[in-house]
């Protein structure tokens, strides 16, 4: 089953030389219906880095330095999406913008203009953007669960003292970090389920390790076999996530959940390639089109518990996601910043790209926390009438969602600097406008 998460990844200028020769199989295409179109869009760029060189011996232009604002406004609303989910729980959210799927495509092209350097150093690159964060989180809701009366020696989850294990995804989510699905009582401070709700959304982190670990040999392919390498993981889809093949456990979620965004994954490989700029819009736009009402055909007859909910319908998750990241790319424009109204947003996009990560592991923590918080209003003195509580009950889910961004922001400026530690970038807790170069390596 997968489930709704965020992104990571910084967003990135697009180039302004010519589009590389396609890959094998991909004819070059022309649509002059509506003038001439722009070069291919490059993957995100990494806050205050320059531009990467081309590889030696291909054919493909360097992207230039810079950020694509169009993409950095895509991330910050596939984060403000998620945690507006999270919260209420709106199914048809899962169909009006599906964040995992953008934000994996995002994830992708990065990766794509990050592999014109050697695959191994740019693993350990992303490696050691991803688990300084992680390790923090760690760090206060592994106590915060031990504390409650979590046992993981007892927990028939995880198997006994075998699945101790299990606790090391902490350090590397190799697989999704592990956590009691009920923990505490009704009467408790928190609801029983909050450290499943603070720590189900880490599913997108192993999903993330996988990604980065595989795309050296996801590109490799794509770049000789582009329609079968963006094609195969919906038919892989259909295998594993309608139950024709059944892979029990963490590792059928994990297989699952791979099938699922790998195709929005490559389609950030053909964005950064110049595939998608290369296929008629027509063409694109129809095709997405097909897929996506056979997403709706299928998520019809095969609705989980939350109905329309896509999270639990694999095959309508990966078709739908798939179709709507196209359309994203397809019409993607070069924006060097934000035009028009759109700028008042200039420095919370900022803001939110700067911070993707830290934002996305904490907010679900966060939503649990505003509860007991919002809870203390009822014992205030004007809050003792009848219609005063009331009204509090009626509006509390919106209450929570106006409490729930300071505390975002508490994080951001108590845990998010170890992004830029991590990147080896000057820390700064808040950090929504330019910042200062990164230090080169020796």
């Amino acid at each position: 089953m997968t489930h709704d998460h965020r992104g990571h990844a910084d967003g990135g200028a697009r180039p302004d030389t010519a589009a590389a020769a396609p890959p094998p199989g991909i004819p070059r295409q022309r649509d002059d219906s509506a003038g001439p179109r722009p070069p291919a869009g490059a993957a995100p760029a990494e806050p205050g880095t320059a531009a990467a060189p081309a590889a030696a011996g291909t054919d493909r232009p360097a992207a230039p330095a810079g950020r694509d604002r169009y993409l950095d406004l895509l991330r910050f609303l596939a984060l403000v999406r998620v945690v507006v989910y999270h919260l209420f729980g709106w199914a048809w959210l899962s169909v009006l913008f599906p964040s995992m799927g953008v934000m994996f495509a995002l994830a992708g092209s990065l990766m794509a203009r990050s592999l014109n350097r050697p695959a191994l150093s740019v693993i350990r690159g992303r490696l050691r953007r991803l688990l300084p964060p992680l390790w923090a989180f760690g760090a206060v809701l592994l106590p915060l669960m031990f504390a409650a009366g979590w046992n993981p020696l007892r927990d028939p989850d995880l198997g006994g003292p075998s699945g101790l294990a299990q606790l090391l995804d902490y350090l590397v989510p190799v697989g999704a970090p592990p956590y009691p699905e009920h923990l505490g009582s009704d009467s408790g401070l928190l609801d029983p389920t909050w450290a499943d709700d603070a720590a189900g959304p880490l599913w997108y982190l192993r999903a993330y390790l996988w990604f980065v670990v595989a795309s050296p040999l996801l590109l490799w392919a794509f770049r000789r076999v582009p329609w079968a390498t963006l094609l195969a993981p919906l038919a892989l889809t259909a295998v594993v996530g309608t139950g024709v093949v059944t892979i029990g456990g963490e590792t059928g979620n994990a297989v699952t959940d791979f099938a699922v965004y790998a195709g929005c994954w490559v389609l950030g490989f053909a964005h950064h390639e110049g595939v998608l700029a290369r296929v008629p819009r027509y063409l694109a736009v129809s095709c997405s089109a097909l897929f996506m009402a056979f997403a709706l055909w299928w998520a019809s007859g095969h609705q989980g518990p939350d109905h329309w909910d896509l999270n639990d319908i694999p095959l309508a998750q990966a078709t739908w996601s798939f179709g709507f990241v196209v359309i994203l790319l397809q019409y993607a424009p070069s924006w060097k910043e934000l035009p028009g109204r759109l700028r008042r947003l200039d420095k919370p996009v900022t803001l939110a790209n700067n911070r993707a990560v830290t934002i996305y592991l904490w907010h679900n923590l966060l939503i649990t926390a505003a509860v007991p918080i919002l809870d203390q209003a009822y014992n205030l003195p004007f809050m003792q009438s009848d219609a005063a509580s009331s009204l509090l009950d009626s509006t509390y889910t919106l209450w929570t969602f106006l409490l729930v961004w300071p505390l975002i922001g508490l994080a951001i400026v108590a845990f998010g600097w170890i992004e830029d530690i991590a990147a080896r970038r000057r820390p700064r807790l808040w950090p929504a406008g330019p910042g200062r170069k990164r230090r080169r390596r020796a």
